[in-house]
C-alpha cells in the first residue's frame, strides 16, 4: 500500500504548493482522491500512470478539492482512454462536470460514471474481492465525506512442504489456501492450520478532510493503520475553525489517540504558516506517531 502526495494545501494553489489531491495504491488498484487544481500536472511530475486511475473518490463540492477533475476528464479523452471511470462524489459532481463536457462539446470516448452520495450515514460505495471502500461522514460547511479503504484479507498462505508430506495431490491446494481442512484416503482429517500459514493483517488508510473536530467518526476508523487528517490550523488560531469548520493539529491528533490509529499523516495545512513543522510539534503532544503530508510526497504503508 502506497499513498502519493500531490497537494495538501488549503484554499488556493501557489506556485511552490497544491491544493488536495492523492493517490492511493492498494492491491494493485490505483484510486485518486480528490481532485485539485495542478492534479493532473502532479500525476506527470510524480509518474503516475493515468491510465491504471479507474476510481476518483472526491471529499466535497469546494474548488480545492475538485477544480481539476474536469481537466483530468477531459485529458483522458486525449490520451484515447477506452477503460470504464467511475466518479464518486456528492450530489452535484455529475451535473457540474456533465455541463462543462456539454458547453465546450467534449464529451469523453469512453464509459463515465458517476455515484453520487446523499446519505449523512456511513455507507459502502465500492467493493471488488480485494478492497473495500466505506465513506466517513464529515462535518463542514457543505456535504462531505472522508473514505475508509480497508484490504479484504488474502488467502492463506500454503505450507507446501507440509502438503507435500501428507501427499497431497496439487489440484487440492488453493482449497487449502481457500480455508478447508483436507481428508486424506485413510480418513484422517488434517486441519487448515496445519496446512497454512496465516496470511499477512489487512491494512486500511482512513483520508479526512476537511472537517471540524468529530469525535463521532471514531467507530468508523477504530484501528486504522494510518490516518490522514486536516490540521488547517494550529492551536493559536483555533477561534477560525468554528467560522471555517476545520481542525486543528492537536484535534487530529486527539481523533488520532482515540482511534488507536497506527499512524497520523496531517495534511490540508492554511498557507497562512510558513513552516509545516510546526504543525507536526503540536499534534507529537497528544500522539506519538505523527507524520506531515506534502507535495510529492510518497508514504509505504
Amino acid at each position: 500500500m502506497n499513498l502519493t502526495i500531490l497537494g495538501c494545501y488549503a484554499a488556493t494553489p501557489r506556485s511552490m504548493t497544491n491544493p488536495t489531491a492523492q493517490v492511493l495504491e492498494i492491491k494493485n488498484r490505483m484510486f485518486l482522491i480528490d481532485c485539485g487544481e495542478g492534479t493532473q500536472v502532479q500525476l506527470r511530475k510524480n509518474k503516475l500512470r493515468f491510465s491504471k486511475i479507474n476510481h476518483i473518490f472526491i471529499s466535497h463540492l469546494h474548488g480545492d478539492h475538485f477544480y481539476g477533475l474536469i481537466g483530468l476528464v477531459s485529458t483522458f479523452s486525449l490520451l484515447n482512454r477506452n477503460n470504464d471511470l467511475h466518479i464518486y462524489g456528492p450530489k452535484g459532481i455529475k451535473e457540474v462536470t456533465l455541463l462543462q463536457l456539454k458547453l465546450s462539446n467534449s464529451y469523453t470516448g469512453y464509459n463515465l460514471y458517476f455515484h453520487e452520495l446523499e446519505s449523512k450515514e456511513s455507507e459502502v460505495v465500492f467493493e471488488d474481492d480485494k478492497v473495500i471502500v466505506t465513506t466517513i461522514p464529515l462535518v463542514h460547511r457543505v456535504y462531505t465525506n472522508g473514505y475508509l479503504f480497508t484490504e479484504k484479507p488474502d488467502d492463506r498462505k500454503l505450507n507446501v512442504d507440509v502438503a507435500k508430506d501428507y501427499g497431497i495431490e496439487t489440484c487440492y491446494y488453493q482449497k487449502i489456501k481457500s480455508g478447508n481442512d483436507i481428508t486424506l484416503d485413510d480418513g484422517r482429517v488434517i486441519p487448515n492450520a496445519e496446512l497454512t500459514f496465516d496470511p499477512p493483517e489487512p491494512k486500511s488508510y482512513a483520508f479526512c478532510s476537511d472537517t471540524v473536530y468529530n469525535e463521532a467518526i471514531l467507530p468508523i476508523i477504530k484501528d486504522v493503520d494510518v490516518l490522514y487528517h486536516e490540521s488547517t490550523f494550529l492551536e493559536s488560531e483555533a477561534h477560525l475553525c468554528e467560522r471555517t469548520m476545520h481542525t486543528t493539529a492537536k484535534q487530529a491528533a486527539t481523533i488520532a489517540k482515540q482511534a488507536n490509529a497506527g499512524k497520523l499523516i496531517l495534511g490540508h495545512f492554511s498557507t497562512r504558516y510558513g513552516n509545516i513543522e510546526i504543525f507536526k510539534e503540536e499534534a507529537s503532544t497528544i500522539f506519538e506517531n505523527v507524520e506531515l503530508a506534502d507535495d510529492g510526497k510518497v508514504f509505504e504503508l
